[in-house]
């Protein structure tokens, strides 16, 4: 294990390097101009100008700042953006927030996606079934902003069950976000755990655990289930990395204070050391994720090995 771990983490210097290098290049080749409204609402002067892209390392060549750059990433810089602020600073008050709203949309994404997944598996073609399928469909098929509207109005305006925005970003005012920011995973997750479950109990080792006398709760359960959720697993923790880049939306919404809203603010302001930085920590994020649940796969199924 300790060998794979290790060459895991060696095949991660090159997508980094890649990631990085694909980040600022579609960034800093973008057209417009970062000094635009920053001198008010007349042009900026040229010494200020000249002084601004000195001082950005915007004067020079593309491969130039693209090493300038990573050579401070090497160090743990993750450099200043146009507003003086240090870009580890403005994510490290941030993060905390866009964490817990990713973890209530992953716990409500594996709790109820199996739970719903592992009842339609079970009652393949019933009314649960139905319902399900029904119900995960309409999930995929409206997009986020429009649930998260539906739940402003309905939740937060109508029955006052939850606050309309996230405030300070405690758990009870990022439940409503984090449940909207969950709904498409949760209906993926549901239809994967079905299928995978309903071919797994059509295999032959749950017809040996039947006839052995193992109960119904006992194969499914122990059997069909544990290695019905290998799928699902890898769903879940891919999806997580996706979560708190896909936040960008719901944190709009809802004006959380987070690393989506901010991306999102960075890039209306032009500010490319900010957006490089912040999507460079969710790449990372992204590649541990999935290590981690490579090396999950080995305790959901002992036959897997990683040596």
């Amino acid at each position: 294990m300790g060998k794979y771990i290790v060459r895991r983490l060696l095949q991660m210097i090159p997508v980094i390097l890649g990631a990085t290098l694909l980040i600022y290049f579609l960034n800093f080749t973008l057209p417009g101009d970062p000094t635009a409204g920053r001198c008010g609402d007349r042009p900026c002067s040229a010494s200020y100008v000249a002084w601004f892209n000195h001082e950005y390392n915007l004067d020079k060549p593309f491969i130039v700042q693209y090493v300038l750059y990573l050579g401070k990433l090497l160090h743990g810089d993750l450099g200043t953006n146009y507003y003086n602020n240090s870009v580890a600073h403005e994510l490290a008050i941030r993060y905390p927030t866009t964490i817990k709203l990713a973890l209530i949309a992953l716990v409500f994404e594996a709790v109820i996606g199996i739970l719903a997944g592992v009842i339609a598996g079970i009652r393949k073609g019933k009314l649960a079934d139905n319902l399900v399928i029904i119900t995960t469909l309409i999930f995929i098929s409206v997009p986020v902003f429009v649930v998260g509207g539906l739940a402003q109005m309905i939740f937060g305006i109508k029955l006052g069950w939850f606050p309309v925005t996230s405030g300070d970003g405690s758990w009870y005012q990022l439940l409503m976000p984090g449940l909207v920011l969950g709904s498409l995973s949760v209906a993926y997750t549901a239809r994967l755990t079905r299928t995978s479950l309903v071919e797994n109990l059509r295999a032959d080792y749950v017809r040996t655990a039947k006839a052995k006398g193992l109960s119904n709760a006992r194969s499914i359960g122990l059997h069909a289930l544990r290695n019905s959720l290998l799928p699902v697993v890898t769903y879940i923790g891919a999806s997580f990395g996706g979560l708190m880049g896909g936040a960008i939306v719901t944190e709009r919404i809802f004006n959380v204070n987070g690393i989506g809203n901010f991306i999102w603010r960075s890039i209306s302001q032009r500010d490319g050391v900010s957006v490089v930085g912040a999507v460079t920590c969710l790449v990372l994020v992204y590649l541990f994720i999935n290590l981690f649940v490579d090396i999950l796969y080995s305790v959901l199924d002992p036959r897997i090995s990683h040596d």
